[in-house]
C-alpha cells in the first residue's frame, strides 16, 4: 500500500525529540470532564466534550508554546503531504486524524534518530560495559502510551466503519466500545469507507518501523485485517458508478488486497491463522463470556476469502505447524504449553477438527496427491517436539490426522505417511516411531504386518535391560494381534516362535544394540572368528530360548481375548503332526542309489525337522508354565483342546508307540469330557454341536485302545454326546466325580455352575497342570503308570484350606510311599505335602527328619522340574527347622567331587543353600565360617556352572552378614578380583561382578565402614570391567555397582541435612 506521506528529508527540519511527541499524544489521551453539573448529561456528551477539549489544548500548545515549534513544523509538513481529508464535522474523525499525524511524526523522528546515531567503538579494556542504547528505543512507559494511542485509533478509526459480520463489533467488546459506536457520525464527510481506508493505510505505514509494527500487530492485527478484507474484497453494487461517485478506486482496492497478503506473510503465522478463523465466523476459541461473542454471522464473501487465505497459510512451508499452533494457542495453550495445556491436550474434539482440516484437500492444490506429498512430511514432524506439553498436544493432533487420512485416502496415506514411518525398520537402520490408533484400519494393519517380526525381536531385546521402548513395543504388538484376524494372528505368532521360516524377520547380518537416551539401534554384525564360534552358537541358542520365553510373557496378556488358548491348541496339534511324522520316518526305506547332494539335502531336512520338534516341545513347556487356568474362554476351545489330545493319543496308538505320557494324556482327555457331560458345565444345544466333533475320535479310541475300561468309557461318552445328555451311564458319572475329586473334593456342584466361563476354566485347570508335567516328561522320556493321586495326598492338599489337624501314621506312610511313585504328579504332590507338614511343624513328620532328608535328596536327582523343585523346597524348610543337623551334610554334598554327584545335582544343592541363607536371615552369622569356606572353595571348581553357583551363593551370604563380614573381607575381595579378571567363562565373570553389586546394595551406607580397607580395590575392579570386559552384561553389572558406590559416597560426604534440635538435661 502506498505511504500516507512521503518521508521528510533529514536536512529539511531539525529533529524533534521523542519526549515532545509522546507528550502531545498524552495530551490527546488525557481524561476530561464536563463543566455542567446537570445530572442529565450522558456518556456520549462526556466523550465528545473530552475529545474537543483535548484537540483545543493541543492546538494551543502548538500556537503558544515555543518548545513545541519543531513538532508543529514536522506535523504541518506531514499534513501538507498527506492525501486524506483531515477536517470533518465529526469530532471523532478530527481526533483520529490528529492522532494519525502524530504517529507519523513519531515514526519519522525515530527513523531520523536511528540514522544520526553513530556509536563509538567499544573499549576492549572494559568489555563488561553495555553498548550504547539507540536513541529511537522506547521505554516501557512510552510503549504503554503508544499502545493506548493505537487502541484509540483502531476504536475510533477502524472498528466503527466495518460492515455487520466483519470482525467483532464494538458493542460486544466493552462498554466504552458501545459508546463510541453511537458517537461516530457516519453520514458526515468524509465517507466511512474513505475513513477506513485512511486509517488502515496510515497504520500500515507506521508499522513499517519494526518497533512500532510489533506494537500494532500484537493487539490490533485482527481489526486491521478485517478492514483490509472489506476494502479489497467486499463486492460492490452491480450498477456501474461514475468515477466521481466511487468512494475507492480500483487501484486502491487492489492496493488493499495486496497489503492484506503482505501483512499475512509478515506476521507470526499462528496469529494470522487464529485471526482468520475468527473472521471466518467462528467464536474465539477460549471465549465463553456473552459480551465477547459474535452476534452476526460473517458474510459469504468473507467466509470464502478466509477459507482461501487459510488454505494458503496451510500450503506454505511449516504451514501445518502454523495451523495447529493457531488453533491450540487460541484455546489458551500458549506457545510453550501454558497452564491450560493439559486441558487442551485432553480435548479430542478439537484434535478431530484439526485432523479434518488437514485431511481435506483445498481447492488451491493441483491434486490430492500433490497436497499429501507436501503436507504429510509436516505431519510426521509433529511427532518430534522436545517440550513435553507441546509434544503431547502435537502428537495427539498428528495421531488423529494420521487415522483420518488413513480412513479417507488409504492409498495416499500408505505412500506418504506409513512408508516413511516404517522405512527405518525396512532398511534396518534405526528404530521408528509408531502411531497407535483405536481403529483397526486396513491400511494400518497391512503396513504393520510385514515388520511385526522385527518389532517382536526389538521387544525381546528391550526385555534384556531397562528401556522405555519396551512398553511401546508391547502395546503395539498386543494391539495389532488383537485386531488381526485369528488366522493371521496365529500365523504371526508362528513367526515369532520361529516355526515359520518364511515369515519376515531381521536380517541375519543385523543385530540390535543399545543407543543413547535409552534407545535402540540396528548395526551390522562383525565377522565371527573360529575362536568365537562356540560363543556365537551359545548366544544364538540363548537368544532363541529367550524369544520363546518372551513370547510366553506376551501371550499372558492375550488370554481374555482367546488368542492364547487358540495358539496353545495349535501347538498341541503340532505335537500330533510330530507323532505322525515320526511314523512316516520309520516307514521310509533307506535309499542307497541317491546322489551325495540328495543325501546331504535329506540330512539337512532331518536336522531342520528335529529343530522344529525341539522348538515345539520347548514352546509347549513355556506355555504350560506361564498360562493360567483362564486360558480357555469358551467351550469351543475346551473341545478343541480335548480333540487335539485325543488325536495325539490316537496317532501314538496307530504305530504302536504306547507310552506313559500318551496313556496319561488319553486318561486326562476322557476325564475332561466326562466332567463336562457330568454336569459341571451347563451345556446348550450349540455346545453339543461342538462336542460332536469328538465322536469320530472317541469311536477310534473304542476300537483301537487295548484297555477295556477305556473302551467302555469311550462308547458311553459317544452315546451321551449323541443323545445330548439324555442318557448317561454310571461310568461317565464316576469318571467325572473322580476327576473333580482329584482337583478339589470339597467343591460343590452349585459353585461350579455360577457362570459357564468359570466352569470351563475350572474344569480345565487341573488338566492343564497335568499337561504341563506331561509335556516336560515328553522331553525327558519319562515313563510311569496311569495317573493316580493317593487318598492321603489328596486329603492333605485339601486340608490346607481348612483348619489344621494332626496327621495320622497311616497318612504319613502313604505319603512316604507316594514319594517313590514313578508317576510324576503323584510324586510331586507327595513331596509338596511333606513340605507343607514340615512348615506346619507336624510332630510325626519331624520325628522322621533323617528319612525325609533322604527322600528329598534322592528326588533332587530327578529330571522333572516339578519334582526336583518340590524337593528343593522341602530341604529348605527342613533346614529351617534343624539347620545344625542338615546344613553340614548339604555343604559336604555341595563341596563333593563331581564323581560322587553330577554337576546338575550340585547346582540343585546350591539352590537349596541359597534358600537356606535367605530363610536364616540374621541367624546366618552362626554358620558364617563353613558357608564362606565352602563357597570360596567352590569358586575354584573346574566346572564353570559350579563356580557361578558358588559366586551367586557367596553374594547372597555377604549381603546379609553386614559387619560380620569384616574378618574375611580381604579373602572375598581377592577372590572376586581374580575371577572377574582371569576366568575364561563369561557367566562366571558376570557372577563375580554381580556379587559386588549385591555386596554394595546389601551394605548400603554401612559399606564405608565394613569395606573401608578394600573399597578402593573394588572401585578399581569395577572400572577395569567397564573399560576392558568384552561382555555387555558384565559391563552392565559393573555400571550398576558404580552407581551404587557413587550414591553411597555422596551420602557419606554430603549427608542429608536434618532439622533437629537437641535438648540436653543438665545434672
Amino acid at each position: 500500500m502506498a505511504a500516507a506521506g512521503q518521508a521528510v528529508g533529514s536536512g529539511a527540519l531539525e529533529t524533534c525529540s521523542l519526549d515532545r511527541i509522546l507528550e502531545a499524544l498524552k495530551l490527546l489521551l488525557s481524561p476530561g470532564g464536563s463543566d455542567s453539573s446537570s445530572l442529565q448529561i450522558t456518556k456520549h456528551d462526556v466523550l465528545l466534550a473530552t475529545l474537543k477539549s483535548n484537540l483545543s489544548a493541543l492546538e494551543d500548545k502548538f500556537l503558544k508554546d515555543p518548545q513545541w515549534k519543531k513538532l508543529k513544523l514536522l506535523r504541518d509538513e506531514i499534513a501538507n503531504k498527506a492525501e486524506w481529508p483531515q477536517n470533518s464535522e465529526d469530532v471523532t474523525w478530527n481526533f483520529t486524524s490528529q492522532t494519525l499525524l502524530l504517529l507519523l511524526c513519531l515514526k519519522e523522528t525515530m527513523i531520523r534518530l536511528a540514522a544520526d546515531f553513530h556509536p563509538g567503538k567499544p573499549n576492549p579494556r572494559t568489555p563488561e560495559v553495555a553498548p550504547a542504547l539507540s536513541p529511537d528505543a522506547l521505554s516501557i512507559s512510552q510503549q504503554k502510551t503508544v499502545q493506548s494511542v493505537l487502541q484509540f485509533v483502531v476504536t475510533l478509526g477502524v472498528c466503527p466503519y466495518l460492515m455487520p459480520g466483519v470482525g467483532v463489533p464494538l458493542r460486544f467488546r466493552t462498554e466504552f466500545g458501545a459508546v463510541v459506536q453511537d458517537v461516530v457520525h457516519l453520514n458526515a464527510a468524509p465517507d466511512a469507507t474513505r475513513r477506513l481506508y485512511t486509517s488502515c493505510r496510515v497504520l500500515l505505514n507506521v508499522a513499517q518501523h519494526t518497533s512500532l509494527g510489533s506494537l500494532i500487530f500484537c493487539r490490533h492485527f485482527g481489526d486491521i485485517a478485517a478492514g483490509l478484507c472489506q476494502l479489497g474484497f467486499c463486492p460492490t453494487k452491480r450498477k456501474a458508478l461514475t468515477p466521481a461517485k466511487e468512494v475507492l478506486t480500483e487501484e486502491e482496492r487492489t492496493l488493499s488486497a495486496e497489503a492484506l497478503r503482505d501483512m499475512l506473510d509478515q506476521v507470526y503465522q499462528p496469529l494470522a491463522v487464529r485471526e482468520l478463523l475468527i473472521l471466518q465466523g467462528g467464536p474465539p476459541q477460549s471465549c465463553t463470556d456473552a459480551k465477547t461473542q459474535v452476534k452476526c454471522r460473517a458474510p459469504a464473501w468473507l467466509r470464502r476469502l478466509c477459507g482461501q487465505l487459510l488454505s494458503e497459510r496451510l500450503m506454505r512451508p511449516s504451514g501445518v505447524q502454523a495451523v495447529v499452533r493457531g488453533i491450540l494457542e487460541g484455546a489458551g495453550a500458549g506457545a510453550a504449553g501454558g497452564r491450560d495445556a493439559e486441558a487442551t491436550a485432553a480435548d479430542w474434539k478439537k484434535c478431530d477438527q484439526i485432523a479434518k482440516i488437514l485431511a481435506s484437500c483445498p481447492q488451491q492444490s493441483l491434486s490430492p496427491e500433490s497436497y499429501y506429498r507436501d503436507i504429510c512430511p509436516q505431519i510426521l514432524d509433529l511427532f518430534h517436539f522436545q517440550d513435553k506439553l507441546t509434544a503431547r498436544q502435537f502428537q495427539r493432533v498428528a495421531t488423529t490426522t494420521f487415522l483420518t487420512m488413513s480412513r479417507e485416502r488409504p492409498q495416499l496415506a500408505a505412500k506418504y505417511l506409513l512408508q516413511p514411518v516404517l522405512a527405518p525398520l525396512h532398511r534396518c537402520l534405526n528404530t521408528a516411531v509408531y502411531v497407535v490408533g483405536n481403529e483397526p484400519l486396513t491400511v494400518l494393519l497391512d503396513s504393520l504386518l510385514p515388520v511385526l517380526g522385527v518389532l517382536f525381536l526389538l521387544y525381546c531385546f528391550t526385555k534384556q535391560s531397562v528401556s522405555h521402548i519396551r512398553s511401546l513395543c508391547q502395546e503395539i504388538l498386543l494391539w495389532i494381534l488383537g485386531k488381526l484376524e485369528r488366522k493371521k494372528a496365529i500365523a504371526s505368532l508362528k513367526g515369532f516362535a520361529g516355526l515359520d521360516k518364511a515369515a519376515p524377520s531381521l536380517h541375519s547380518l543385523c543385530q540390535f544394540r543399545a543407543a543413547t537416551h535409552g534407545g535402540v539401534m540396528i548395526t551390522v554384525k562383525e565377522a565371527i572368528s573360529d575362536e568365537d564360534e562356540d560363543e556365537a552358537l551359545y548366544q544364538k541358542v540363548s537368544s532363541e530360548q529367550g524369544q520363546v520365553e518372551h513370547l510366553g510373557d506376551l501371550l499372558c496378556h492375550c488370554q481374555e481375548c482367546g488368542l492364547a488358548g487358540d495358539f496353545f491348541i495349535f501347538c498341541l496339534k503340532e505335537l500330533t503332526h510330530m507323532a505322525m511324522e515320526n511314523e512316516a520316518e520309520l516307514k521310509t526305506k533307506p535309499f542307497s542309489n541317491k546322489s551325495l547332494l540328495e543325501l546331504e539335502q535329506h540330512q539337512t531336512l532331518l536336522v531342520e525337522g528335529q529343530e522344529r520338534k525341539l522348538l515345539v516341545l520347548q514352546l509347549m513347556a513355556v506355555l504350560c508354565e506361564k498360562m493360567s487356568e483362564q486360558i480357555f474362554t469358551n467351550i469351543t476351545q475346551v473341545v478343541d483342546f480335548v480333540a487335539a489330545t485325543l488325536q495325539r493319543a490316537c496317532a501314538s496308538l496307530a504305530h504302536q508307540a504306547k507310552s506313559t505320557v500318551e496313556s496319561q494324556t488319553l486318561s486326562m482327555s476322557m476325564g475332561l469330557v466326562a466332567v463336562m457331560l457330568g454336569g459341571a458345565v451347563q451345556l446348550k444345544a450349540s455346545d453339543f454341536a461342538v462336542l460332536k466333533q469328538l465322536l469320530p475320535l472317541l469311536e477310534k479310541v473304542s476300537n483301537t485302545y487295548p484297555d477295556p475300561v477305556i473302551q467302555e468309557l469311550a462308547v458311553d461318552l459317544r452315546i451321551t454326546i449323541s443323545t445330548h445328555g439324555a442318557f448317561a451311564t454310571e461310568a461317565v458319572s464316576m469318571a467325572a466325580h473322580s476327576t473333580l475329586n482329584k482337583k478339589d473334593p470339597e467343591r460343590k456342584i452349585e459353585e461350579q455352575q455360577q457362570t459357564s466361563h468359570e466352569s470351563y476354566t475350572d474344569v480345565a485347570q487341573s488338566h492343564l497342570k497335568q499337561q504341563q508335567s506331561h509335556e516336560k516328561s515328553s522331553q525327558t522320556g519319562l515313563q510311569s503308570s496311569a495317573p493316580f493321586i493317593p487318598k492321603g495326598v489328596s486329603e492333605a492338599s485339601t486340608a490346607t484350606n481348612q483348619k489344621p489337624a494332626s496327621i495320622t501314621t497311616e497318612q504319613l506312610q502313604e505319603v512316604l510311599l507316594s514319594a517313590y511313585d514313578p508317576q510324576i504328579p503323584t510324586r510331586a504332590a507327595a513331596l509338596r505335602t511333606l513340605s507343607r507338614w514340615i512348615e506346619q511343624r507336624e510332630a510325626k513328620a519331624l520325628e522322621m527328619q533323617e528319612k525325609l532328608l533322604k527322600i528329598f535328596l534322592e528326588n533332587l536327582e530327578h529330571e522333572d522340574t516339578f519334582v526336583y523343585l518340590s524337593a528343593i523346597q522341602g530341604i529348605a524348610l527342613l533346614s529351617d527347622v534343624y539347620p545344625e543337623k542338615i546344613l553340614p551334610d548339604l555343604l559336604a554334598q555341595y563341596d563333593s567331587d563331581k564323581d560322587k554327584h553330577t554337576p546338575e545335582t550340585r547346582m540343585k544343592v546350591g539352590e537349596v543353600l541359597m534358600r537356606i541363607v535367605r530363610a536364616l536371615g540374621d541367624m546366618v552369622s552362626k554358620y558364617r565360617e563353613p558357608l564362606i569356606h565352602t563357597f570360596l572353595r567352590g569358586v575354584r571348581d573346574p566346572e564353570s556352572t559350579h563356580r557361578a553357583s558358588s559366586l551367586a551363593n557367596l553374594g547372597e551370604l555377604c549381603q546379609r552378614l553386614d559387619f560380620l563380614l569384616g574378618s574375611v573381607v580381604h579373602e572375598v575381595t581377592a577372590c572376586l578380583i581374580a575371577v572377574a579378571k582371569t576366568d575364561r567363562e563369561v557367566q562366571v565373570r558376570r557372577a563375580a561382578v554381580h556379587v559386588v553389586v549385591l555386596l554394595l546394595r546389601g551394605l548400603s551406607q554401612k559399606a564405608t565402614e565394613v569395606l573401608r580397607d578394600v573399597l578402593k580395590d573394588l572401585y578399581h575392579l569395577l572400572k577395569h570391567v567397564v573399560c576392558v570386559e568384552p561382555d555387555d552384561v558384565a559391563k552392565l553389572h559393573a555400571q550398576l555397582a558404580l552407581e551404587e558406590l557413587d550414591e553411597i559416597m555422596k551420602n557419606f560426604l554430603f549427608p542429608p541435612q536434618k532439622l533437629e534440635k537437641k535438648i540436653v538435661v543438665l545434672p
